[in-house]
């Protein structure tokens, strides 16, 4: 064997690749929608990661005529702005969104139960 077929072992950071895909420019901006359990059968509804450009009111404004529930825009130190609405809507929202052509399927990710 030649020098060159030796490799020595180094350590391994399984979450460089994680922290990098992050900060990286090519990277995906997902949009989470998330419920909430308040009390009772009673949930809320959130949706982050919205672009900055879009108006925030207006989507908010048609999320409430269509789905006929109430909501609201939050402003998180964190997240930026969160738009919260009454009830289970997550199936709701990710088809008005991609209707609406504002996010892509690909780009949305739906958490809960």
């Amino acid at each position: 064997m030649s020098e060159l077929d030796i490799q020595i072992p180094t350590t391994y950071d399984p979450f460089a690749d994680g922290n990098a895909e992050d900060s990286g420019a090519g990277s995906k901006e997902y949009v989470h929608i998330r419920i909430q359990q308040r009390n009772g059968r009673k949930s809320l509804t959130t949706v982050q990661g919205l672009k900055k450009e879009f108006s925030y009111s207006k989507i908010l404004k048609d999320l409430k005529k269509e789905f006929c529930c109430n909501g609201t825009v939050v402003q998180d130190p964190e997240l930026g702005q969160v738009i919260q609405l009454q009830g289970d809507q997550r199936k709701n929202v990710s088809a008005f969104l991609t209707q609406a052509g504002i996010v892509k399927k690909d780009n949305i990710k739906i958490h809960g139960f």
